[in-house]
């Protein structure tokens, strides 16, 4: 073995493979979020929808930081977690191993969830409830819950806004006209969507990091390293680029039947509120968010329009999502406890 490569370095240099392979796993299993609505409706063909995706995943996972740090100091003290390479390794197999059954299954749980919730498990399993940063932690579960709701709300709003608006206009104009507005929806969708969720894993990779004593704070401030940054961007927008088959057809029609104004309204609405989360520096699921702001935007229309047993088997996933992979996770940290 040359005398470079020790132990801890190859155990990080396995942390950051199992991070990027998360990542590029969000990427197909979270494909959906950006151009289910527009796949359906017809405005983009399935193609031309994934490659928008994949660029503008990739720009937005380059612009943003906030989250990132948030990811990296929010959950625990990485400066004070000890066998932090071990956990941040449990943490990402649990977050993997949910993230392929929800996927095979074709449902649109959150890799946001999945993330945290085996963040924290793999905590919890190597140091006790004590390690948890309870004050960061709870402040991230406010920002997973409240975002849906208002992307429910936000969507039941706009579509009542803009039906109002275009109610006198010929429909196979407005029909026509809210196509070409979904393909710009479905890019700012695609731009959030990398701006929110690539930060998570160079938050994972930073902690693994500063907890394996690889990098550390300049003036009580987290940086971010640049090769960390595109290394993330990069795996999602590959990931993208696979495409998320059986999600989109969740996203894209099971849970109420699509049209051009409807998929312009939750894809508008899912932006915004993906983007205030973003500048606030808090991680959210962008699975709840479409799913949320389809919800809302289907309600306002016709309550009936929704297929709310759809929507009830996604809402039990969201909330089996944190326990679950903390369990996965926990259990995780166990097993490599006792071999690295």
């Amino acid at each position: 073995m040359l005398d470079w490569m020790t132990p801890d370095l190859i155990l990080f240099a396995l942390v950051v493979v199992m991070a990027l392979s998360f990542d590029f796993i969000n990427g197909f299993h979270d494909t959906a979020n950006a151009i289910a609505t527009s796949v359906s409706t017809r405005a983009l063909s399935p193609r031309m929808a994934i490659i928008i995706a994949s660029v503008l995943n990739l720009v937005g996972a380059l612009t943003y930081t906030g989250v990132a740090k948030t990811i990296s100091k929010g959950i625990t003290d990485p400066f004070q977690l000890e066998n932090g390479l071990v956990v941040v390794l449990a943490a990402l197999t649990g977050a993997i191993l949910w993230n392929l059954i929800t996927w095979w299954y074709g449902i649109p749980s959150s890799s946001s969830h999945a993330l945290i919730g085996g963040i924290s498990g793999a905590v919890i399993g190597a140091a006790g409830f004590g390690q948890i940063e309870w004050s960061g932690f709870l402040k991230i579960i406010q920002a997973l819950i409240i975002s849906p709701i208002a992307a429910f709300l936000i969507g039941f709003i706009i579509i009542k806004v803009i039906s109002y608006v275009v109610a006198n206009a010929p429909y196979h104009k407005t029909n026509q006209r809210f196509r070409y507005l979904q393909i710009l929806s479905a890019s700012w969708q695609a731009f959030s969507h990398g701006a929110n969720d690539a930060q998570k894993t160079m938050g994972i990779i930073t902690l693994a990091m500063i907890s394996g004593g690889l990098l550390a704070a300049e003036n009580g401030e987290i940086t971010i390293p640049l090769w960390v940054k595109i290394s993330a961007a990069v795996a999602m927008a590959l990931g993208t680029s696979v495409g998320g088959w059986r999600i989109i057809k969740t996203m894209g029609g099971k849970i109420m039947k699509i049209r051009p104004i409807s998929g312009f309204s939750a894809d508008l609405t899912s932006s915004v509120v993906i983007m205030t989360f973003t500048t606030l520096a808090l991680p959210v699921s962008t699975t709840h968010v479409i799913s949320s702001a389809i919800m809302g935007v289907g309600a306002s229309q016709k309550f009936s329009a929704v297929k709310w047993g759809v929507a009830g088997r996604i809402v039990f996933t969201w909330v089996v999502t944190l326990p679950a992979t903390a369990l996965l996770s926990a259990a995780s940290y166990i097993v490599y406890d006792v071999f690295l």
